[in-house]
């Protein structure tokens, strides 16, 4: 009962947090605190003797590719392989180049950084992308006196959106899919219909939403921006397209696929090492890199793990599958994933329902996790609880000075990612039945 009581304290904190104050700026720089209540609640269940310090430990040293630490180090290895092209001005340029090339009308520039955001989101990381791209679409929306909400809720839903293509697209993908066993190209194959009909619908509810806004004149471009260091770019580029291939035949090649990650990860690193060396130039790309890097999300994930492996000892997780039992299983999971990453953030609840999924076998199994996949990405923007992305994104629009409240925030999220989740849906029942 104690670790039930703890576990929803905890989640009722982590949401307060998030809505509240899910960071704090000390002198003069951000510092992120939303993971304060799991390392807490966590701390709490090991003194107060629900699991034992050498359970925890068993738990995060498994030799299964549901490990946290292996999950950790797949999620921040190609994650910082992201942040070094956007520390090279990779990202900025592409964001300076569609929006200064996409002259002819407003609707023309609103398909394009859709379209940009969602195939660098496939390739990369939705966060990245988000944060990367949002301070130059407020630029050029005041340049060119137009309304960037627009375009501000349609980079974020084309993020998370195609981020479900990829296993790599978002840790909650990784942490669900990485233990059943299923090859990099096998999620492909199975995630790219139900991601292919989530994406038109969004993109279609997107321009009925934002139609009377979009009918306005452009009247100024953006800055153009150059990439001044071509050879890092295609160092870090060659690096993050050979980590992908091989993730892609990794079931083939006998390699896991963080293992790959880390190993590109490092190489990356030690090769623009030798090149700055050799130019005398230092080393502040790659220092720069690693400062930017979203290292919170180390206490975060395991802080949850351990709370949900507490919770598995009381039998909970069993009661809670088995009120999803009976029914569909891809709508069943879906539906629940989707409102649970609203209630409980998508990191949490993906771990949650990772051993919710232990009580099935088989392709009921594999169901259950796709559908949760599903939820855990498209949740993200039905409220800004739904994602880190969101909690970061938002926090960022007010340094912005964009104004999108919580309620504006549900407003567009739920016209959107309400159809766009049965669109995803009704793509994988038809993949998987």
């Amino acid at each position: 009962m104690a670790t039930i009581v703890v576990f929803l304290m905890t989640c009722v904190a982590l949401v307060a947090l998030i809505l509240i104050k899910p960071s704090l700026t000390v002198h003069g720089k951000t510092v992120n605190i939303y993971y304060f209540p799991p390392l807490i609640g966590a701390a709490l269940l090991i003194v107060m003797g629900e699991i034992s310090l050498v359970e925890v430990f068993e738990g995060l040293t498994a030799d299964s590719e549901i490990n946290p630490i292996k999950i950790l180090v797949l999620f921040l290895s190609m994650t910082l392989m992201s942040v070094f092209l956007d520390s090279v001005g990779f990202f900025r340029f592409l964001a300076s180049y569609v929006l200064g090339h996409a002259k002819a009308s407003q609707k023309s520039l609103f398909f394009w950084i859709y379209t940009i955001v969602a195939v660098l989101t496939v390739f990369t990381s939705n966060d990245i992308i988000v944060l990367t791209f949002t301070p130059f679409i407020c630029y050029f929306a005041h340049n060119a006196k137009i309304d960037a909400l627009p375009y501000l809720i349609c980079e974020f839903v084309a993020a998370n959106t195609w981020s479900m293509v990829l296993m790599i697209g978002n840790p909650t993908n990784i942490y669900l899919m990485t233990g059943t066993g299923v090859s990099f190209l096998q999620y492909t194959l199975t995630m790219l219909i139900p991601t292919v009909f989530a994406g038109i619908v969004s993109f279609v509810m997107l321009r009925l939403i934002f139609a009377k806004q979009l009918k306005k004149p452009l009247v100024a471009v953006c800055e153009s921006v150059r990439i001044e260091d071509k050879t890092l770019v295609y160092l870090a580029l060659a690096h993050l397209s050979l980590c992908i291939v091989l993730m892609a035949v990794s079931s083939y090649i006998s390699l896991p696929m963080w293992l790959i990650s880390f190993g590109s990860c490092i190489s990356l690193f030690v090769c623009a090492a030798v090149i700055l060396l050799l130019r005398k130039q230092g080393f502040a790309k790659i220092k720069d890199t690693f400062s930017h890097a979203p290292y919170e999300i180390i206490p975060f994930i395991i802080s949850m793990f351990i709370l949900v492996l507490a919770l598995g000892k009381t039998g909970i997780t069993e009661k809670l599958a088995a009120m999803l039992a009976g029914g569909d299983t891809i709508i069943g999971y879906g539906v629940a994933s989707f409102f649970g990453a609203n209630l409980i953030n998508n990191i949490p609840m993906s771990v949650l329902f990772s051993s919710l999924s232990e009580t099935l076998v088989g392709t009921e199994k594999l169901a259950a996790l796709y559908a949760s996949v599903v939820g855990s990405n498209l949740g993200a923007f039905f409220t800004p609880v739904g994602a880190l992305a969101g909690i970061m994104w938002t926090a960022m629009l007010k340094r912005q000075g964009e104004k999108l409240s919580f309620a504006g925030f549900i407003k567009y999220g739920a016209d959107v990612s309400v159809p766009t989740m049965a669109a995803a849906i009704a793509g994988l029942e038809l993949i998987l039945h």
